[in-house]
């Protein structure tokens, strides 16, 4: 069976006595929630990562990284490297948000670098893509995502898929009070699982668990989270308040 996961993208939000408390907060409400093998993540700003490792220890909540740079090291002013993520603690990255492609010109080849940095420094990767609104509108949505997959994923084999997990967030639905219909997330997860099904095998694809992103709410979580391709998802200004996050947790 595939794990389930619900994860909040906290992006370039909450200072750090905010992230102290939304964590404080987190850990409380989900304590009295059966949670299963469900893994809750969070995903602060860089310059709270370590308070938020710290201050999540002995708890269900897993801290991320929100990016990472594709070099060890280097003259890159004002990145971050694999090994720095390691070194406090973090084990996951998210890589590959629109945000990310759209405002700071990260390529499927700039992405596919840094996967492979990510995974030959043992870290478990959150990969993100999803169309625009004009491709949806052009019927070019399914071309547009099979295209990101294979450019930037595809290199891989079964067992890195392992440490892969998938994160479909249409652009057109993120931060924009717009969601994809639970049948149009299902008709699109399906979709992937079938691209996997066709470069790994069916053992392999069913194996990946596939998030949805884009305005997932309390009021439609549990819908979205019932269809059968759909393993959770990752959760951007919802996450960001506690009893919101933890209704969207309790709906899966």
């Amino acid at each position: 069976m595939r794990t389930k996961i619900v994860a909040g993208n906290w992006k370039m939000n909450n200072n750090l006595d905010e992230t102290k408390k939304l964590i404080k907060g987190l850990k409380k409400s989900i304590k009295k929630t059966s949670l299963g093998k469900t893994r809750v993540i969070v995903a602060p700003t860089f310059v709270n990562l370590y308070s938020a490792v710290k201050r999540a220890k002995k708890s269900k909540i897993e801290v991320v990284a929100q990016n990472m740079h594709q070099a060890k090291n280097g003259a890159f002013t004002g990145e971050i490297s694999a090994d720095m993520l390691l070194d406090i603690g973090i084990k996951t990255v998210i890589l590959g948000h629109s945000e990310r492609r759209t405002y700071f010109g990260e390529t499927d080849e700039i992405l596919k670098n840094k996967v492979d940095t990510a995974l030959e420094n043992n870290l478990e990767v959150i990969f993100c893509f999803g169309e625009l609104l004009e491709d949806r509108k052009s019927d070019n949505h399914f071309k547009v995502v099979e295209n990101q997959l294979k450019k930037a994923l595809f290199h891989l084999n079964k067992k890195d898929l392992k440490n892969i997990i998938l994160a479909y967030e249409p652009v057109w639905a993120i931060g924009t009070g717009e969601t994809a219909s639970p049948e149009q997330a299902q008709e699109m997860h399906a979709f992937i699982r079938s691209l996997l099904n066709e470069q790994y095998g069916e053992k392999t694809s069913n194996g990946v668990s596939i998030l949805y992103g884009g305005s997932v709410k309390p009021t439609n979580a549990k819908e979205i989270f019932s269809k059968p391709d759909v393993d959770g998802g990752l959760i951007g200004g919802a996450s960001l308040k506690v009893d919101d996050f933890t209704a969207i947790i309790k709906s899966i």
